[in-house]
């Protein structure tokens, strides 16, 4: 009874209240650019899965290393970003975080004329670092950037513009990257005998190059653009004067942040597996080629963001807790579907569970940050961290799809993610601050502890 008053106050109490920031419309929109753009560089790693396994000649498990690299750089970086932005604010870290985004694509002509594997994923971490201190500026950021009360919607609107861009990556991918050549034992064979396999390889490897330099030249045009706008300070964090910005040891006192973090860790977890496997899925159980197979990772995210138009505006009328709950556990039931029915019904059941992926990031992230105060920046970074699931969860998949032979059997993994999502949702009332506390005594706890570490 409890959770369910809490959770109909926090609705109530986000009825009437602006959702976006007045006079700010052209900063608000380039922001929400950032969104498309690390969308569609997050979704090309799930085509180089399958074509860095092909041309590199990899196991399910090695391959899984793609995801392993971009998404290490989160874990590595998010902390270093949050102090950068604490001293000098947003627009740094935004601007920076570009610039380093842009080198990191531009990496992938040296690494694909040297043929290394090692290379490419030097890349990806580097890609992953960009990106943390882009998702550590712009998540907090929009949360902030309007009412505290309706910060959850305003992210999950700011989060709906990165579906297009993820499809719009996996649509390159599928259109510029992957071949559709596909050989056979016999053809391998005959290729190596005349001393043209090596060079069929080499040919694959090359083919990410023009998408990747294109991307990279377009990250650094749009840095220099932002470059040129005038950022707001945010109040609540005490930007642009000599008071705290918060500390690390204050945000021990935030049991909300804490369980977000660890069902972001799980979020991330089980929809990096689900999408990042979908093709290895697709190809052991269906007669499909590649190409076809990439249409489902299409699919997969067009329902995302149908998940993400259709339930924010719900958010005015449940809360998006209660909501996040039912989210995971429909996920548990399609990704009992995809375990059980391998094949054209399971991978359906994958399509399916993307619908109700779309709120879960931007919900657990404005939940997370809830009354966090001069803290915000640091709390973000920890919430970015806990990307770090996208690096290590596919592991455990591609560990179980090697030992197991069976890529159905892998797709417990995400169950088990999602299974820990729906449970923090319904939980979440229990710990959030009371509707309308959107800064807790947060100056006291910063006084108290000191600033810094």
């Amino acid at each position: 009874m409890q959770v369910s008053t809490s959770a109909g106050s926090n609705a109530e109490n986000a009825k009437g209240v602006p959702v976006f920031p007045t006079g700010q419309a052209a900063l608000f929109a380039l922001v929400i650019v950032l969104f498309f753009l690390w969308g569609m560089s997050n979704n090309l790693t799930d085509i180089l899965v399958q074509q860095f396994k092909k041309s590199f000649e990899l196991s399910t498990f090695s391959a899984q290393l793609v995801s392993t690299a971009n998404f290490t750089g989160y874990f590595c970086m998010a902390i270093p970003a949050a102090l950068v932005m604490r001293r000098w604010g947003y627009k740094v870290g935004m601007v920076s975080g570009l610039c380093l985004f842009g080198a990191g694509l531009l990496m992938f002509f040296p690494a694909a004329v040297s043929g290394k594997y090692a290379l490419f994923l030097v890349a990806l971490f580097a890609v992953g670092c960009s990106l943390a201190i882009l998702e550590t500026a712009a998540n907090p950021f929009v949360a902030q950037f309007g009412p505290a009360a309706t910060s959850e919607q305003r992210l999950n609107f700011a989060q709906a513009f990165n579906p297009p861009g993820t499809i719009l990556g996996v649509w390159v991918g599928r259109t510029f990257i992957l071949s559709g050549v596909e050989l056979t034992p016999a053809q391998v064979a005959a290729q190596k005998g005349a001393g043209t396999y090596a060079a069929y390889l080499h040919g694959e490897i090359m083919r990410v190059v023009p998408t990747y330099i294109a991307l990279g030249s377009a990250v650094l045009l749009f840095a220099l653009l932002l470059s040129r706008m005038h950022f707001p300070t945010i109040a609540s964090e005490h930007e642009g004067d000599q008071g705290g910005h918060g500390s690390f040891r204050a945000l021990l006192h935030y049991p909300q942040l804490w369980f977000a973090v660890a069902a972001n860790v799980l979020n991330v977890g089980g929809q990096i597996c689900m999408w990042s496997n979908i093709i290895f899925y697709m190809k052991q159980y269906t007669q499909v080629n590649e190409k076809t197979a990439a249409n489902y990772i299409i699919y997969s995210l067009v329902a995302m963001l149908l998940g993400r138009f259709i339930t924010t505006p719900l958010m005015k009328h449940v809360a998006p807790s209660r909501l996040l709950g039912l989210y995971g556990a429909m996920n548990v039931l399609l990704m009992a579907v995809a375990v059980t029915q391998p094949g054209m019904i399971g991978a359906w059941g994958i399509v399916s569970a993307s619908f109700f992926l779309g709120i879960m990031f931007p919900t657990i992230f404005a939940l997370g940050l809830k009354g966090l105060g001069e803290n915000t920046k640091l709390g973000g970074s920890m919430l970015v961290m806990a990307i770090v699931g996208g690096a290590f969860f596919p592991l455990v998949l591609g560990w179980i799809a090697r030992s197991t032979g069976s890529m159905a059997l892998a797709y417990l993994v995400p169950l088990v993610c999602f299974a820990g999502v729906g449970l923090y949702g319904f939980c979440a009332p229990l710990i959030l601050p009371k509707p309308g506390n959107t800064d807790p005594e947060a100056g006291l706890l910063a006084a108290e502890f000191g600033q810094g570490f």
